[in-house]
């Protein structure tokens, strides 16, 4: 029989720094937490780059899968040989556009800067005759400063080098994703808890609906802005009409900010051959945001996520400051992606009031 503690000695019972205390393993639990979240925030800060390239790569991916699934409604051939008509034919448009705006449209880009610095010289000088003093800046300079608050761009991505580079990860983690998605969900969902599978892959199918549905609407938006301003402007004599519909197009990926970026180009280039032609540049702008805004936007809307514009534009200033270019570029999708696997949590966590 053990030997009791001596009188006026308290009973041997665990210390503070004892671990098998419930009340320090308690205590460590919360503190590991909150150690685990500073560290996720601490990594989604100074990773934040690659983290945009791998769901640049994610975009591309549901592109190229969404394109398979449609071809795969009337061609009855394997999804590798579908995939890879895909790619074949996303590589031709891309090097057809490259070449277009390399060699065809390569005038017009050198005219293009002449005749917006000249027509932001002629606004300066309008507000200074009406009594709104600017800063002693030339056109030049302005446009400068212009493309440099779009965001701030990061070391990997400040020169020409890094932009390419980028631009390949994408591409390949894309191409990666697309070949066999089913593998990475697989992945993943391997690292959760048995129990937790099934509304991770429900989760997933539905993020990935969403964001093939988003990426579709997108590229018919683009087609359609694209196409439409460089016919309308052509028809009405507008300067640089082609080079015009493809920066438009370019920059319909961007919701509001692209808009808002070609509609300015649009007006200056058409004020600067005459008021006629910048009426009717001003109407083409007018003519394709209608049928973009009344049209397109709502049937993807209704077809994938409704997002609304100050929600979409607020991620797009956050993420521009934040991340550069690329942060804008993927607001909308990180917010669509965001959105819906907080509606499939929503729906699992309701509760079931069917009747048996």
């Amino acid at each position: 029989m053990a030997d009791a503690p001596p009188p006026g000695r308290p009973a041997d019972r665990p210390g503070p720094s004892e671990l098998r205390d419930p009340i320090i393993r308690q205590e460590l639990k919360r503190a590991s937490v909150w150690f685990a979240l500073g560290l996720a925030v601490l990594a989604v800060i100074f990773l934040a780059q690659p983290l945009l390239l791998i769901f640049g790569g994610i975009v591309l991916a549901s592109i190229f899968d969404g394109g398979t699934r449609l071809l795969g409604r009337v061609l009855p051939i394997g999804r590798g040989w579908r995939l890879l008509i895909v790619v074949i034919a996303a590589f031709a448009f891309l090097f057809g556009t490259i070449w277009l705006a390399g060699v065809q449209l390569s005038a017009q880009a050198a005219a293009f800067r002449v005749t917006l610095e000249t027509q932001i010289s002629r606004l300066l000088a309008l507000g200074a005759a009406y009594g709104f003093e600017a800063p002693s800046v030339s056109a030049d300079q302005l446009i400068e400063q212009a493309m440099g608050s779009v965001g701030r761009l990061t070391s990997a991505v400040g020169t020409a080098v890094g932009v390419v580079t980028n631009l390949v990860m994408i591409l390949v983690i894309g191409l990666f994703i697309a070949v066999e998605p089913r593998l990475y969900e697989r992945g993943l969902a391997w690292m959760l808890p048995s129990a937790s599978r099934d509304r991770f892959y429900r989760t997933m199918d539905r993020m990935g609906y969403t964001m093939r549905r988003l990426m579709a609407g997108r590229l018919v938006g683009m087609a359609v802005e694209g196409v439409g301003t460089w016919l309308l402007l052509m028809v009405g004599g507008v300067p640089m009409a082609a080079l015009l519909g493809l920066l438009t197009g370019i920059l319909a990926f961007l919701p509001n900010i692209g808009a808002i970026i070609s509609g300015l180009l649009i007006v200056l280039i058409g004020f600067s051959a005459g008021v006629d032609t910048g009426l009717w540049a001003v109407f083409v702008y007018a003519a394709v945001q209608i049928v973009d805004g009344y049209l397109i936007v709502p049937y993807v809307a209704r077809r994938t996520v409704d997002l609304a514009p100050a929600l979409v534009l607020g991620a797009q200033l956050i993420f521009g400051a934040l991340f550069g270019i690329l942060g804008l570029a993927l607001a909308d999708p990180i917010v669509a992606m965001a959105k819906a696997a907080l509606e499939q949590k929503s729906e699992d966590d309701a509760p079931d009031v069917s009747i048996p």
